[in-house]
């Protein structure tokens, strides 16, 4: 599978709109990397009240982006039944750094790759663009847990 759209993401995380954020996953390598698009527009729900005249992605929202694309990314590349039931949570962001506001209307591409597992335990780190300029970067840790 090199590509993924919303729904097939959907059917791979738990996530709902309005905080599903990933719309489409690419240029996949099988549990190490991966492309995503999130596309963050005038009519986004964080727009309304994140500095409405002046409106900017939160910063806290593009490390949530950072994470639903690595858990879709890791979820394609598992069997089903080793995350059917199962939630993934973010264990710890480190090295995150904000380089550039995020403006609506924009495409922002994630380049994320893991770079480590073990066991339920993975590391990640992602890079976020905008045009080609660089916009924010991260390295973030996540577990698979049970769904409970």
């Amino acid at each position: 599978m090199d590509k993924l759209n919303k729904n097939q993401i959907r059917d791979l995380l738990p996530h709902r709109e309005p905080m599903l954020l990933v719309d489409e996953l690419f240029d996949i390598k099988k549990l190490n990397s991966a492309t995503a698009l999130v596309k963050v527009r005038k009519d986004s729900f964080f727009v309304q009240g994140h500095f409405p005249e002046n409106p900017v992605m939160p910063g806290v929202l593009i490390v949530e982006s950072f994470g639903q694309a690595a858990a879709a990314l890791t979820a394609s590349g598992l069997d089903k039944s080793t995350y059917e039931n199962k939630l993934v949570f973010l264990m710890g962001v480190e090295k995150a750094k904000f380089r550039n506001p995020v403006i609506p209307d924009c495409d922002l591409i994630l380049k994320i790759e893991a770079i480590r597992s073990h066991g339920r335990v993975w590391k990640y780190k992602g890079e976020a663009f905008v045009d080609d300029q660089k916009m924010a970067d991260a390295i973030w840790s996540a577990t698979i847990v049970d769904r409970k």
